[in-house]
């Protein structure tokens, strides 16, 4: 694993007014975004609880999900970005936690980690899936962003290496699959959407 690993929540915190500059600044990015969130609120039912993880700033994910009727529970380590997310929506709830460790006790129709999963070292990433599980409704929408394969990919920000991993695909299914996961719809480095490839899936309601 790479030394960067270690230090994502650390890079985050210290660089997150620039960050979130950043992601505000480039709106066209978003246009194929929100059609992948279109589709997460289709699975997952108009004016659901959501839980996201990696919410950042609230922008401009976030915002989206608020303005279509959604209930948002943001969850980031960046105490600096909550803060935010908090005066721009003061309304929601956003908490002050790592997502690995998340044990709210609540269940949720929708679990986002938009771009925030693949910052976490393979281990961490599946052991995310419990998570994701235990904060799953009936039918819960599950979407999040990964690697086209297995591997790990330093990119920078703000002069430092930023990390990134990947499982491969078969091991992502298995692993909803596991968990009680099927997938919806799945593409890879999807051209509408800056080349992020994305996991919709939905909690199997065995009722």
């Amino acid at each position: 694993m790479h030394e960067s690993a270690r230090h994502i929540v650390d890079l985050y915190q210290r660089h997150a007014r620039a960050w979130d500059q950043r992601r505000r600044a480039n709106p066209e990015a978003f246009e194929g975004e929100q059609a992948w969130l279109e589709r997460f609120r289709r699975v997952m039912g108009q004016g659901g609880q959501v839980l996201d993880l990696g919410c950042g700033g609230g922008e401009p994910i976030a915002r989206n999900l608020i303005e279509h009727q959604c209930a948002v529970t943001g969850v980031d380590s960046s105490a600096t970005l909550l803060d935010h997310c908090r005066q721009r929506f003061a309304g929601q709830q956003w908490i002050h936690a790592d997502m690995r460790s998340l044990a709210l006790d609540q269940d949720f129709a929708g679990i986002l980690a938009w771009n925030s999963l693949f910052h976490l070292s393979p281990d961490d990433q599946r052991a995310m899936f419990a998570v994701f599980e235990r904060h799953a409704g009936p039918g819960c929408a599950l979407m999040f962003t990964s690697g086209p394969e297995a591997g790990e990919a330093i990119g920078e920000f703000e002069g430092q290496d930023l990390y990134h991993a990947s499982l491969s695909p078969g091991e992502y299914c298995t692993l909803l699959d596991t968990h009680g996961f099927e997938v919806v719809q799945h593409i890879s480095e999807d051209p509408d959407c800056c080349g992020f490839t994305v996991w919709l899936a939905r909690a199997i309601d065995w009722g």
